[in-house]
Order: structure tokens, then C-alpha cells, then sequence
């Protein structure tokens, strides 16, 4: 029997393939046991339990970028989440640790080291954060979400999806899927989402062309994140929520998605057929934009700027794109040019292939 610690968290985009390694692990392995290591804010700690897996958790440590006093502060702190997983290692007697970036994973990568026990990363964006840039030198196997990810001696496996996402790659149901948000299951569908958090430049450009939008024959689910200040609408042809629990009834929904363009979006986007129009965070190191290029080009998604996409870019390319169905069925084949629909299983492959 194995004993797994998966690290990771904070965002959907985090705790998404996680939960998705643990799916493949579980159903490889019935007698194996997984446990998680999170943060206590990120959403791991709901999402996590609600899978049925067992969360421990750290402390939530940024990695310090001045001198101040959390920067002197920080390496004492950071030595004590080192040593408590550490502990758990020992206690719990981990066979290996696979990590997918975020706070929970430095520390964890460190533990495992020092207990020297293997442990592997994954890295969703084309352009590595820092926890994974600094774990991968001593990484028994790094494996990447994107092609040319810098990171030495990678191997692309792709997006490891979420189960409820591998169960559309046989099929959507739109009409069904549109009833279920209370939208009309023949009118053509636009999903707008930024994201677990949000995006405030969507959300606002969305909400000022929702007209626009209306009179060309066009209905919104638009999921407009945590921490929108915008309240929740249910009108006929516009829907308006802050969060949801079913994406993969939204993303059926669909004929086009408006989104951030964050590693699993843009991987599970793909991996369905969903044609896009990605807008990358406008702030950080230009992973997000770096995450659509296979996409954009093969023509199955649009990049815009944050700072373009306005109310004239909804009326002048969004309206003409969701009301042009050929062109949709076009950008929804290119997809399969770039999609890796087997990530999970790859992972899985790569991990236990350390125990042969």
C-alpha cells in the first residue's frame, strides 16, 4: 500500500488537478491512501473534504519580495511548516510527494528532501512559479501542463481534469445543461467567467455590452467570481452568479467562453472544444498569455489585452463570433490540435512509475 501527499492549493486552477491526480490514484490503487496539504484559505479547504480526501494544512508563507520585517521573519516561519510536514512524512509514512505549485508546496518539496523520500512536480503554466522553479532541481520527475515550459528534463503530460470534465469528452448535453441555469436550451450561449476570483475588467465590460449582447439574440451565464462586488441576476436570457459548483455544466452550456486564460481553463477548454476568448491577468510575469499561444495558434481561441476588452470589442468581435456557427464548429475542431485529454492518467503513469 502507498502512502501519497499531494501539495497544492489556493486557487481552482490548483486544487482542480490535485483532486484530479487523487481521482486517477484512487481508481488505480482502491487501497491506497491519499492525503492532501493545503492552506486553511485557499480553496482546498472546502473542495478538498468535499472530494472525501483528508486536508492537512500549513501555514500560508509568500515567499518574501523586499526587505521588511515578514521578510526577516519569514525564514523562521517558513523552517517551522518545513519541520510540521516533516513530521507528518514521518508519521504518516509517506511514500511520495507530488506537488503543483502554491504555498503548501515549497515547504513540502523541502520536507520530502530532507526526508529522503521522492517527490515529483507538476507545473500547470507555461511559465513556472517560483515554489516549482526552486523544487524542480532536486524533483525525481518534473512534468508540465504546456510544451517549451522551461523547466529541465520536463516531460508534457498535460492538464490532469477533474473527472466531471473527462466525463464530457463523451458527449454535452447543451439543451440540458442550459435548463439547468434556467437559460433557453436553443438560443446561443456565451459563458463568461474569470475564474474562481473573478476578473473585474470581465465583469464590467460584460455588464455595460449586456444590451448589446441581448439584442443580437446572445444569452450569458456569466460567473462572475467571489469577489465581484455585482449582485447575482437571473433574467431569461442573462444569469449572473457569483460562483459555481457544476463548471462542467457550464462549460456544456456553451458555444463560446469569455475567461482568463489560466492553465486549467485554457486546458479543459480545449480538451472539450470549447472556442474561447482568453484575456489574460494583466498583472505577474505573462504566464496567462503564454498559456493560450497553442491555442490562439491553432485558431480555436482569440487573445485579447485586458485593457482592449471593452463594450466595442463585445459588439465588434464577440457578437459576430457566437452568431456565426460555422465559424464556432471551426475553432471548436482546431482544438484538437493542442488538447491533451489524458493528463490524469499521464501523471498517474509518471508517479507510480518511480515505485517499478
Amino acid at each position: 500500500m502507498t502512502t501519497y501527499l499531494l501539495a497544492g492549493g489556493g486557487t481552482a486552477g490548483h486544487v482542480n488537478p490535485l483532486l484530479a491526480l487523487a481521482d486517477r490514484i484512487m481508481l488505480h490503487e482502491p487501497e491506497a491512501v491519499v492525503i492532501a496539504l493545503g492552506t486553511e484559505e485557499g480553496l482546498e479547504a472546502r473542495l478538498v473534504p468535499l472530494r472525501g480526501y483528508e486536508l492537512c494544512t500549513v501555514a500560508r508563507l509568500p515567499f518574501p519580495r523586499k526587505l521588511n520585517r515578514y521578510a526577516l521573519e519569514f525564514f523562521s516561519r517558513y523552517s517551522k511548516a518545513v519541520d510540521s510536514i516533516g513530521e507528518l512524512i514521518k508519521a504518516r509514512k509517506i511514500d511520495v510527494v507530488v506537488g503543483f505549485g502554491g504555498y503548501a508546496s515549497a515547504p513540502a518539496y523541502d520536507a520530502a528532501r530532507k526526508a529522503k523520500i521522492p517527490y515529483v512536480i507538476h507545473e500547470a503554466n507555461a511559465l513556472p512559479g517560483l515554489a516549482n522553479r526552486r523544487g524542480a532541481k532536486n524533483a525525481v520527475a518534473v512534468a508540465v501542463a504546456f510544451e517549451g515550459t522551461p523547466l529541465k528534463n520536463a516531460t508534457v503530460v498535460g492538464m490532469p481534469l477533474r473527472r466531471e470534465i473527462e466525463g464530457l469528452l463523451k458527449g454535452v448535453d447543451k439543451a440540458k445543461a442550459r435548463e439547468h441555469f434556467g437559460l433557453d436550451p436553443k438560443t446561443p450561449t456565451l459563458l463568461v467567467t474569470g475564474g474562481s476570483l473573478g476578473a473585474k475588467r470581465i465583469n464590467e465590460t460584460i455588464e455595460a455590452a449586456r444590451t448589446v449582447l441581448s439584442a443580437a439574440g446572445i444569452q450569458v451565464l456569466h460567473i462572475m467570481g467571489n469577489r465581484s462586488e455585482l449582485a447575482e441576476v437571473r433574467d431569461s436570457n442573462y444569469v449572473r452568479i457569483a460562483y459555481c459548483d457544476r463548471m462542467e455544466l457550464a462549460i456544456s452550456a456553451a458555444d463560446v467562453a469569455i475567461s482568463r486564460s489560466g492553465a486549467a481553463t485554457v486546458s479543459e477548454f480545449s480538451a472539450i472544444g470549447l472556442p474561447a476568448i482568453y484575456v489574460p491577468y494583466p498583472v505577474g510575469n505573462g504566464e496567462q498569455a503564454l498559456n493560450a499561444r497553442s491555442a490562439v495558434a491553432a485558431d480555436a481561441a482569440i487573445l485579447v489585452k485586458d485593457a482592449e476588452f471593452t463594450p466595442d470589442f463585445v459588439a465588434d468581435t464577440v457578437v459576430p463570433l457566437v452568431s456565426n456557427s460555422k465559424r464556432i464548429a471551426t475553432m471548436s475542431a482546431a482544438t484538437s490540435l493542442v488538447a491533451i485529454t489524458d493528463g490524469a492518467e499521464r501523471l498517474y503513469r509518471l508517479v507510480a512509475g518511480l515505485r517499478s
